[in-house]
């Protein structure tokens, strides 16, 4: 089993920035790549990044050049570097794991408004 908590969402202005961070802790040996989705009111949940225990990243378009996501040598930890915040950025943020099965946070609200 795979637990993941998220933290540092809350509210930005546009043009702001914020950073998510995701704790795996459990069964992490098993885990091959940590991601972060969204899903804003209405819509369904989308890729935003995510990145493999060897490092390769997968950034979606809408956001490339603006977030950034990482992690720290002993893959208990993955972040979400999210620069130049834009109102469509509002959503939830949830933390991914793969590893023999499919693990989800309790998620992250994030919200730029003016």
């Amino acid at each position: 089993q795979v637990q993941l908590v998220e933290s540092g969402g809350g509210l930005a202005q546009p043009g702001g920035s914020l950073r998510l961070s995701c704790v795996a802790s459990g069964s992490i040996f098993s885990i091959y790549s940590i991601g972060w989705y969204r899903q804003a009111p209405g819509k369904q949940r989308e890729l935003v990044a995510t990145i493999t225990r060897g490092g390769a990243t997968n950034t979606a378009n809408s956001v490339k050049g603006r977030f950034t996501i990482s992690r720290d040598t002993t893959w208990t930890s993955v972040y979400l570097q999210m620069n130049s915040l834009k109102p469509e950025d509002t959503a939830i943020y949830y933390c991914n794991a793969e590893a023999y099965q499919t693990y989800w946070g309790q998620g992250t609200q994030v919200t730029v408004s003016s």
